[in-house]
């Protein structure tokens, strides 16, 4: 084997390796973090209304009504972060209702989740918004793309081929003066 016949870059060997490139391709392509953050603050703004806490010998329980929209607003919260995962175009709509959810949760579960829930949502409703996606850069042919030459010296040729005048000028050269014609007598 030769090193002509050797591949520039050998494909990985392992599922592992094959599975992590497809997963990080996956995720360069969505708004991965944005939807995360937003699943994430979904969780202590749907735990605290409904678990007891024990900071020492103190219990805090809370059994109000809140309970209710806490668990409406961490649902919906978790539905907006995974949706995003596999619907990139509701972006936008994703981001602003999580953005409005998180600040909701706020008088409604317990400040937020006590700000776990209220930060995380915030920030991953703001990174979903602002989520583009890539813009594909058409590949030049190979021709230029070795020598460096774009087409626009090619099309000024042509401009000049069409510009030229009568006397087989071109547009760019200087007009040379007319020769006297001299006679001798």
């Amino acid at each position: 084997m030769t090193s002509a016949t050797v591949p520039a870059r050998p494909e990985p060997g392992n599922a592992f390796a094959k599975g992590r490139r497809a997963f990080r391709n996956w995720r360069r392509s969505r708004p991965f973090w944005g939807g995360l953050l937003v699943a994430l603050a979904s969780l202590p703004i749907m735990y605290f209304p409904y678990n007891d806490l024990s900071v020492g010998a103190l219990r805090i329980h809370m059994a109000t009504t809140a309970g209710a929209g806490a668990a409406v607003i961490g649902l919906l919260l978790l539905a907006l972060g995974i949706s995003v995962w596999f619907q990139p175009l509701i972006r936008t709509f994703a981001g602003i209702a999580a953005i409005v959810l998180a600040l909701v949760s706020l008088p409604v579960s317990n400040f937020g989740g006590f700000g776990l829930g209220l930060f995380p949502g915030l920030i991953g409703g703001a990174l979903v918004c602002s989520w583009a996606p890539n813009k594909e850069q058409p590949e030049k042919p190979a021709a230029d793309a070795e020598t460096g030459d774009d087409t626009d010296d090619e099309e000024e040729v042509k401009l000049n081929h069409l510009m030229a005048d009568q006397n087989g000028r071109h547009a760019g050269e200087p007009a040379q003066p007319a020769q006297e014609e001299t006679t001798s007598e």
